[in-house]
């Protein structure tokens, strides 16, 4: 798994905690890394239930690995998001034809809100790229609706984002163009 879309994932999770839980952004962070990177003495009671604990410890770090490159994206992504929540909600309103934020699944609201930061605030990631990790995010924890949800909310942030030139087009895409 590529570093960013490990980021995004984790981003995913803790900015679903933060809109669920209400809790300062630090210490969500703080407590998902507490949590998502135990020692591996924590699991050395559960070795014996499987068939080949090698094959199981690999399988488990591979899953717990992070690179210090994706955990700073991942931080990046979730510390802009919900301090821009605001601003960010209302572009999402903008761009969604009679959907409220408020009626929005909390996943696909944690994705639009991580999608459009990025679009906005992250230049070095082309809009084609962030458009499809976040429809694969919806696709993977959303509803069977997610990914189609997403895309149409993003495609027409992205078409707006052209017409008023805030953003050059990197993705080679043109307007209108669905990006799945």
């Amino acid at each position: 798994m590529h570093d960013r879309r490990k980021a995004r994932e984790v981003a995913l999770q803790v900015l679903y905690e933060l809109d669920l839980a209400k809790t300062d952004v630090q210490e969500a962070v703080s407590l998902f890394w507490s949590h998502f990177t135990a020692p591996e003495e924590v699991f050395e009671p559960f070795w014996d239930y499987f068939d080949n604990p090698e094959d199981a410890r690999k399988q488990r770090i591979k899953s717990f690995a992070v690179s210090s490159k994706a955990k700073l994206f991942s931080i990046l992504l979730i510390e802009g998001a919900w301090q821009k929540r605001q601003e960010l909600d209302k572009i999402i309103s903008d761009c969604s034809e009679h959907w409220s934020i408020s009626r929005m699944s909390k996943v696909d609201r944690s994705i639009l809100r991580m999608a459009v930061y990025e679009l906005l605030y992250c230049d070095d990631v082309p809009p084609k790229v962030t458009l499809n990790e976040a429809i694969d995010l919806g696709k993977t924890y959303g509803s069977e609706n997610s990914g189609s949800f997403i895309n149409g909310i993003l495609d027409a942030l992205y078409v707006k984002l052209q017409q008023t030139v805030k953003k050059p087009d990197k993705s080679g895409m043109k307007d209108g163009e669905k990006h799945e």
